[in-house]
């Protein structure tokens, strides 16, 4: 409310004593100095600073006007200072309306912002703390909850899918329980992990620690200069991952949604039915009609039911409040027997003391999981560096059996048991395989977590974060006397158990000191923490059972075990990491500002090393352009800034003592009826040991124009990886093992980032918003050797095509990018349907006087995409929503496994593809004395367009049924439709590690998904 002058100052005085807050005009406020107030003594002001939709606002200035007495709010949107009972403070935050709020003798004074179209205000999670995005000088990308991907989706990071340039998310598996692959800016190691460090709430964890519809935001540290405050784990980029969290007052609230969805499979491969087989047996193919007709996928498919149940309960006050939530997922997989069931609960409390000065909260998550599984899961539980929850169900194998099978074959023998016909290579009845076996996976992943924070004094926060994860993992596996490969090597029936336990333990010591005074603003971290992961297996295989009835649950009933010839295994293994890290931020003038950051980190994984230590530093510099006074002319400019950043992060080898010689115990030999145990070395020390190193270069600009109608951003980037772990090979003598790891090569990434957020509509009744992002990624290796550790060649070759064929697929080389396809190029086929190939030199070979040596390969592609491309859509009118993601990747190739295998004429023990027969290069069907081979014809263009996620929702009004505040109901499609040239059954591969782009022939198909969902409100 607007107070006249004449009246401002009884009018301020009464409203101070009742407590309200008034708005006057500025010549009122004038008046009002120039009145001797009652209050005149310094005394302590504190009170909470929100947004428009009630949610906190950290980092907002809250400045004694004309003074440079001044703090800022917390991440909870609280501040506390001390200043005169007559002072007017000024609150002020990019992004919103600056506020000007005269004290008037009150303690407490809590303020609401308005949002100011002209700025950029989101507050983003950066490493330890959060930032105003008008104060990034790093390129950090950050998605809300209202803009995740929609539908059945498996983790967290499926959320992402096609919103963050530079991130590439993809889901090359169609399996219930395979996660979502990862890559952030390209391949930057040869021997670790490409996955970026992913926090839950500042607690290392995985895509599948909390559930998808738990999770309010994600934000992504992209460069090395924002990711550098995490040293090691940072050097793959980060994603802050955070979860629905109580704040403030709340009414006590029960949230849920849920949904319900089914699965088809998106694409299947084009196999010969029992009439099409039949038919090229009548034209001369030596195929064998069996008398049936079986459709094979079909047999081992089902219709699936995936349902997803999520409950939301909070309240409390300003003092204590609390969250509750519980999420239940119930996956079935296309395929009979696969599924993946999973109830996670979370709890997380709130509790402020001494007028806030202190704050405490508490968390336990837990999950539970379990799920079929038909395939042995082996010694490790968790594959692929540790993933929770990663676990092998489905055997791809008995996939490879339903494709290659006689359609003309029957399922079962006219007793009834499965039909089988052992005596052929590699060819098993898939039902038998499926329903002859016996497995069940279960975990359990626990965390305990805790942080104090202290504010012994105004700006300074002291902050103690401790959590504890567990996580356990037990599994069974048997197959029966009549399971095809007990069958087929004789083993009587076979069983195995495995146990699988890791803890992990994070302690974190941080100090912030916030403090602004007149036109500065500047804050300073600094910080201990200390990492440590302790994991033990145990796994147990036996054979040779009297019964089928115990399967896996008395496993010592075998005979193998007690003849030696099952397997028995067990390890522990611990590492740790310690860090002290500092960083600065300095902003003046709300126009230039400043960061830089320091780790000094060390792992227990260089024990014996020289060099254990290591630093990663970082700055990063912005310049706001538009606050310049030769830009304020320019209305249409709502904000123009121009980033710059340099950061050094760090990759620590997968495996623990290198840096000393090391012996294992061998296999056992027998001598003189004892058997005597060998002892082997097992590694050769290398004192020199040290970090990979991962220097990165950034140049970023941040751009709104037209209240915010349109912004975006555009980033360019370089990075280098000096020190590369690769194992050499060694000669022996003098060395007593053949390789030693050690840090020699050299590679590069560098690659351009577009994102542009439009609002080409804007009405009172319809809106549209559009988002459009695109990023490219080059890279090259540029060196892999010294003095001292070389390769005969400057080269290596990797990637595997599988039996029969057996061969490698890329050659990693100094010089090129990685990701390179290499084998034979064939150009042509002669009349009779004989390959013609083309050598290095440029002639042309028919197959009978090609030599098929190694000189005679050549590069045939890269499975790696040089460009990206996102496009998200967002209608709403009046209550009806829809929502349309699109991605695509672009110049890149695949080598399609099924057709190099299934596409062969010679080849008729097995079921065929229906291009078997098609004409090659429209000249001649293949020869039936082609042996089956990997060579260039299989490479595709991978280049693909999908419409991804659709959603068409519906927000009935609010308290249109009693007890019901907000009611949505929608309804979404995922994967939706591909536009592609590839003849694959999805050009989305595999794209992880060094060998990209192999489709391969076991993968479990991808499917396209159907959900109705609610969102409720009580």
């Amino acid at each position: 409310m607007k107070i006249p002058l004449p009246h401002a100052n009884s009018f301020v005085l009464a409203a101070s004593l009742c407590g309200m807050s008034v708005t006057m005009p500025n010549e009122s406020l004038a008046a009002a100095r120039l009145i001797k107030p009652i209050f005149q003594a310094d005394g302590p002001v504190k009170g909470r600073v929100i947004d428009n939709q009630g949610a906190a606002l950290p980092g907002v200035n809250v400045v004694v006007k004309g003074t440079t007495n001044g703090t800022q709010t917390d991440a909870e949107g609280n501040y506390s200072l001390s200043a005169p009972a007559n002072a007017v403070l000024v609150f002020s935050f990019v992004g919103s309306a600056a506020q000007e709020v005269i004290i008037g003798g009150r303690s407490v004074i809590n303020v609401t912002l308005q949002p100011d179209a002209k700025a950029l205000g989101d507050v983003v999670v950066v490493g330890y703390g959060t930032q105003r995005r008008a104060d990034l000088t790093s390129s950090v990308a950050s998605v809300k909850e209202e803009s995740f991907i929609k539908g059945a989706t498996k983790d967290a990071g499926q959320l992402l899918q096609g919103k963050v340039a530079g991130l590439t998310v993809s889901t090359p598996s169609g399996d219930p329980t395979a996660n979502s692959q990862i890559v952030l800016r390209g391949t930057t190691t040869l021997n670790s992990s490409t996955q970026p460090l992913i926090l839950i709430d500042g607690i290392p964890g995985t895509l599948n620690t909390v559930a998808p519809e738990d999770i309010e935001s994600i934000d992504v540290l992209k460069d090395g200069s924002a990711a550098a405050i995490y040293g090691t784990r940072g050097t793959n980029g980060v994603i802050l991952i955070t979860t629905r969290r109580p704040k403030g007052n709340i009414t006590p609230t029960i949230e849920y949604s849920g949904y319900v969805s089914t699965q088809r499979i998106a694409r299947r491969p084009e196999m010969l039915t029992a009439s099409e087989y039949r038919q090229k047996l009548a034209e001369g193919v030596a195929f064998t009609d069996q008398g049936a007709s079986t459709d094979w996928i079909k047999e081992i498919s089902q219709n699936p039911l995936i349902h997803v149940h999520n409950v939301t309960f909070k309240g409390g006050n300003g003092q204590t409040n609390y969250l509750l939530n519980g999420n239940y997922r119930y996956f079935e997989g296309v395929f009979q027997k696969t599924d993946n069931r999973t109830f996670t609960g979370r709890a997380d409390v709130n509790h402020a003391m001494f007028d806030g000065r202190v704050k405490i909260n508490l968390g336990i998550l837990n999950s539970n999981n379990r799920y079929t599984s038909t395939v042995d899961g082996g010694f490790y539980g968790i594959p692929d560096g540790g993933n929770f929850g990663e676990g092998r169900a489905f055997n791809g194998y008995t996939y490879r059996q339903a494709i290659i099978r006689n359609p003309t074959a029957p399922v079962y023998n006219p007793d009834g048991t499965y039909a089988q016909q052992l005596s052929l290579f590699n060819y098993e009845n898939p039902l038998s395989r499926l329903y002859e076996s016996d497995g069940l996976n279960t975990y359990q992943n626990t965390r305990l977590n805790g942080s104090i924070v202290w504010e012994p004094v105004d700006n300074l926060q002291l902050k103690a974060l401790a959590s504890n994860t567990r996580y356990n993992q037990v599994r069974g596996y048997s197959e029966t006397k009549q399971h095809p490969s007990t069958l087929r090597d004789g083993l009587n029936g076979y069983a195995s158990r495995g146990t699988t336990q890791v803890v992990e333990r994070l302690a974190e010591l941080t100090a912030t000191y916030n403090r602004s005074f007149g036109e500065h603003r500047f804050s300073v971290l600094g910080g201990y923490s200390y990492q440590q992961n302790t994991s033990e297996n145990y796994y147990l295989s036996n054979s040779d059972f009297p019964t089928d009835l115990f399967t896996y649950n008395n496993v010592g009933l075998g005979n193998a075990l007690r003849l030696g010839r099952a397997s028995m295994y067990s390890d522990k293994g611990q590492w740790n990491l310690v860090g002290f890290f500092g960083r600065v931020t300095y902003n003046y003038k709300e126009k230039y500002l400043l960061l830089a950051s320091l780790r000094r980190e060390a792992s227990s994984r260089f024990l014996g090393a020289k060099q254990p230590w290591g630093s990663f530093p970082a700055v990063s510099v912005g310049w706001r352009i538009k606050g310049e006074n030769f830009m304020q002319d320019l209305a249409f400019l709502d904000d123009l800034k121009l980033r710059a950043g340099y950061g050094v992060t760090g990759t620590a080898p997968g495996r623990s003592f290198l840096g000393v010689a090391r012996q294992a115990y061998g296999q056992p030999f027998l001598s003189n009826g004892s058997w005597i145990q060998t002892l082997t070395p097992s590694s050769n020390p290398n004192p020199y040991l040290r970090w990979e190193e991962k220097r990165e270069a950034n140049v970023g600009l941040d751009y709104s124009f037209f209240k915010g109608r349109i912004n975006g951003t555009v980033d360019y980037y370089i990075r280098r990886t000096n020190g590369l772990l690769y194992d050499y090979e060694v000669p022996s003598p003098p060395n007593l093992f053949r390789t030693t790891t050690a840090n020699v090569g050299s590679l590069e990434n560098r690659g351009l980032e577009v994102l542009l957020n439009l609002v080409p509509v804007q009405t009172k009744s319809f809106v549209w918003n559009s988002s459009f992002n695109f990023s490219t990624n080059q890279n090259k290796l540029i060196s892999l050797a010294n003095e001292v550790y070389k390769l005969t060649n400057n080269f290596f070759n990797t990637g595997y095509t599988g039996e029969p064929i057996q061969t490698y697929t890329h050659r990693v080389e100094v010089g090129k990018p990685l990701g390179q396809f290499y084998g034979y190029k064939v150009v042509d086929v002669t009349d009779d349907g004989q390959w013609i190939y083309q050598t290095k030199s440029g002639e042309r070979l028919p197959y009978d006087q090609f030599t098929h040596s190694e000189d005679d390969k050549q590069i045939l592609g890269n499975g790696l995409p040089k460009y990206y491309a996102g496009w998200n859509n967002n209608f709403q009118y009046k209550r009806l929503d829809l929502g349309v993601t699109m991605r695509g990747a672009f110049s890149y190739q695949i080598l399609n496994f099924q057709r190099m295998y299934y596409e062969n004429t010679g080849i008729t023990q097995y079921n065929q593809l229906r291009s078997t027969y098609d004409k090659v290069f429209d000249k001649a069907v293949l020869s039936t004395k082609m042996p089956l081979e990997y060579n260039s014809y299989y490479i595709e263009d991978g280049d693909f367009w999908k419409i991804d996620n659709i959603t068409l929702g519906y927000n009935f009004k609010p308290n249109l049924v009693k007890h019901i505040k907000n009611l949505r109901v929608y309804a979404s499609t995922l994967n939706t439709f591909t536009i592609t040239g590839y003849k694959g059954i999805d050009p989305e591969v595999n794209r992880i590690g060094l060998a990209p782009g192999d489709d391969d022939r076991d993968k479990f198909p991808t499917v396209r998904t159907f959900t109705l969902g609610v969102n409720l409100t009580l």
